[in-house]
């Protein structure tokens, strides 16, 4: 089968199409005919440690590779259709169109994946086509995860997004709408339009203006991009407020420690689940109209090195997809 592969760290240009060898199913997995993944900031990291937070470089070299890549094939989001299934799998069936998240398993960027059955892994919604499906998972789970189980987000509350047009922050936008909040998203004057569509209450140009002078006091401040620090934001919070950290590195899990010893304010960080039912409710919300995918820029399989090389700019609108499918069209 045709994948991108690369076998050192690097620029975008370490990656190349090859063939490898077509992955079997085992007992309990099912093999994915992929149609389309998506180029997020964590396969930028494990590519060449574009946005790794300060501290974690070396740890993220361990968990990679220490000389050289671990796995050779990226792509940590999919969405494809069934194409075979180990003899104890219940799950799934040959034919499923589905879509889910490899997280550190990767290998989305290739024209067969095999996954666990109970693995991040849901059948498709099925209003997305198989492209706007494969923008979902990543974002959303992290939205997800942060807002709803860790900052605890509920009716009325004043929350604010930092990095509101992203992946994972257009997903918030929405996720912290549909949990009731007052959605306050940040992000440049280019996107002020874009963040609003996704239902804000109020979005904050930050080349124009500065939220920590506002005045105003938020219940939750989740920073999606790592731009700013709970000590920079903590005046902006209630006296009970959660400080999220979604690109969180060592000062920000130092941070959470600290908090965590007494009352009052909060910083949290912490990873994404990628679990089947997490991706299931997501799937709802999808097929309820609650959460609709972002996609800035749509690539095919061979232009894999344009496309990280764009992500790696920082400045990318939701979400890049790539498509796998042979006629380069998303089915």
């Amino acid at each position: 089968m045709k994948a991108v592969i690369y076998e050192r760290y690097g620029s975008p240009d370490v990656l190349h199409l090859a063939e490898i060898e077509q992955p079997t199913p085992k007992d309990h997995e099912v093999l994915i005919r992929v149609h389309a993944t998506t180029v997020t900031t964590g396969d930028c990291n494990m590519r060449g440690f574009v946005f790794v937070p300060p501290g974690f470089k070396s740890i993220s070299r361990l968990m990679f590779g220490l000389r050289k890549p671990r796995k050779p094939v990226l792509g940590v989001e999919l969405a494809g259709e069934v194409k075979a299934v180990g003899k104890a799998v219940t799950r799934f069936k040959v034919g499923d169109p589905v879509f889910g998240i490899a997280g550190t398993r990767v290998g989305a960027y290739a024209e067969y994946k095999v996954m666990p059955e109970g693995a991040g892994l849901a059948l498709k919604p099925a209003n997305l086509t198989y492209a706007e499906a494969a923008a979902i998972p990543n974002g959303a789970l992290t939205a997800l995860t942060f807002l709803r189980n860790m900052g605890h987000v509920q009716q009325g509350q004043a929350v604010l997004i930092i990095g509101a047009s992203g992946s994972v922050g257009s997903a918030a936008v929405q996720i912290a709408k549909h949990l009731g909040a007052e959605v306050t998203g940040v992000c440049s004057t280019v996107n002020v339009e874009l963040v609003k569509a996704l239902g804000a209450d109020h979005v904050i140009d930050y080349t124009q203006q500065d939220f920590t002078q506002n005045g105003q006091a938020y219940d939750v401040i989740f920073d999606t991009v790592g731009r700013s620090s709970f000590p920079a934001c903590k005046n902006s919070l209630t006296a009970t407020g959660r400080y999220l950290a979604g690109a969180g590195g060592l000062r920000e899990f130092g941070y959470m420690l600290r908090t965590s010893l007494f009352g009052g304010k909060k910083a949290l960080a912490g990873v994404s689940s990628e679990k089947q039912d997490d991706l299931a409710f997501v799937k709802d919300l999808v097929e309820a109209g609650a959460i609709r995918p972002v996609i800035d820029r749509l690539y095919s399989l061979d232009q894999i090195v344009e496309a990280h090389r764009y992500v790696d700019t920082g400045r990318k609108k939701g979400n890049v997809v790539i498509i796998v499918a042979q006629n380069g069209k998303a089915p």
